[in-house]
């Protein structure tokens, strides 16, 4: 009988994850690994070959750790689930003007509920990742906060985790840098683990070319919507675009035109097949909507709230009010925030704290 229990490691055969299973394994867990094949790159069309947690590679990489260790190690296809919710949304979004974020998407609606769907046929009371962030409790409340590694962290990625979720799962990595995650794998004998690289592509667009994708996706896109115009903040017509889904607010560079002057995409009009450009002052807002919410650290989002609110993963964040308005968050920022998108998530912290987050709706 285990120390502490049983618990379905997701594991992808990267670096991460192969030392989540280490580890619990060291503290006495029964470990159960999994690897889920969440997408199928030959089927995508594009030109560079499969790689990440998808590949065959990773896939073998993952088995040999679960065999090397003694533990039972299973592969679960959910490629359906995976591309009903995730892909189709991606798409769905980008035809809708906005920018998604399928990471987030990914984590909070597909592998989790995959992962618990799974850990309870198996037995197990926990699961656990490679990610690198902390579960803490406050309250009788369960709630994410970052990571020691700073350049690392991941909480931005899991404001939607709701208390299930976080009550039944373990993020060995969270109080761990990098380099002593890469020491742990050497020390045990995976050198060659030890030096492997990370992908930070999107795993179904592994060329980082969502456009080619949603040409692939979308029959006869490129073809509807070209001829699209280019206006200025005042609609003053500037020249003609390939179509609003290959534009995002914020981009500068690939508008295939010259201005003569730095223009940045400002707004995007998908019902006109319209996209603004402005200067890059005209990027800044000082408030945004924000809607989906998941309240994580209060059972509600605290009226008034002072916190600091990430609008994208890189982002530093910037000091902000909340204020609950009819079943969305309005967002006071205390400076000028530049590049606020549709579609991507909005991270409400309280000091390290995730106070939880939302799709930006506008």
């Amino acid at each position: 009988m285990s120390k502490h229990g049983r618990v379905l490691v997701a594991m992808s055969g990267g670096i991460d994850s192969t030392v989540t299973a280490m580890l619990m394994h060291e503290e006495g867990y029964e470990v159960v690994g999994i690897t889920m094949k969440t997408w199928d790159y030959a089927t995508s069309g594009g030109s560079s070959k499969e790689t990440g947690c998808c590949s065959l590679d990773s896939i073998n990489d993952a088995r040999k750790v679960a065999v090397d260790m003694g533990f039972h190690h299973f592969i679960v296809d959910i490629r359906e689930e995976f591309g009903d919710y995730v892909i189709d949304n991606f798409v769905e979004e980008y035809m809708a003007g906005r920018t998604p974020n399928p990471c987030v998407l990914c984590n909070t609606h597909i592998k989790w509920n995959a992962l618990l769907k799974r850990a309870d046929a198996l037995d197990c009371g926990f699961i656990a990742t490679g990610h690198y962030a902390i579960i803490n409790e406050k309250d009788g409340r369960k709630f994410i906060s970052r990571a020691v590694d700073r350049q690392k962290d991941q909480s931005y990625v899991l404001w939607g985790l709701d208390q299930e979720c976080l009550s039944r799962s373990r993020f060995p990595l969270g109080r761990m840098t990098k380099p002593e995650v890469r020491q742990i794998a050497f020390d045990r004998g995976y050198a060659e683990l030890s030096k492997k690289g990370e992908s930070y592509e999107i795993c179904f667009v592994p060329d980082n070319d969502y456009r080619s994708f949603l040409k692939r996706r979308v029959e006869g896109l490129e073809e509807s919507l070209a001829g699209g115009r280019f206006v200025n903040t005042k609609g003053e017509v500037l020249g003609e675009h390939q179509g609003y889904p290959f534009y995002t607010i914020g981009q500068r560079k690939g508008l295939g035109m010259a201005f003569g002057q730095p223009m940045f995409v400002t707004e995007i009009l998908p019902e006109t097949n319209t996209v603004v450009l402005g200067l890059e002052d005209d990027l800044i807002r000082n408030q945004m909507k924000v809607g989906q919410v998941n309240s994580m650290k209060y059972e509600a989002i605290p009226d008034g709230l002072e916190t600091v609110t990430k609008v994208r993963y890189r982002d530093n964040g910037t000091y902000s009010i909340l204020r609950n308005e009819d079943q969305q968050v309005r967002v006071e920022f205390l400076a000028n925030v530049k590049g606020i998108a549709p579609g991507q998530s909005a991270v409400f912290y309280e000091g390290d704290d995730v106070v939880g987050g939302g799709i930006i709706y506008k």
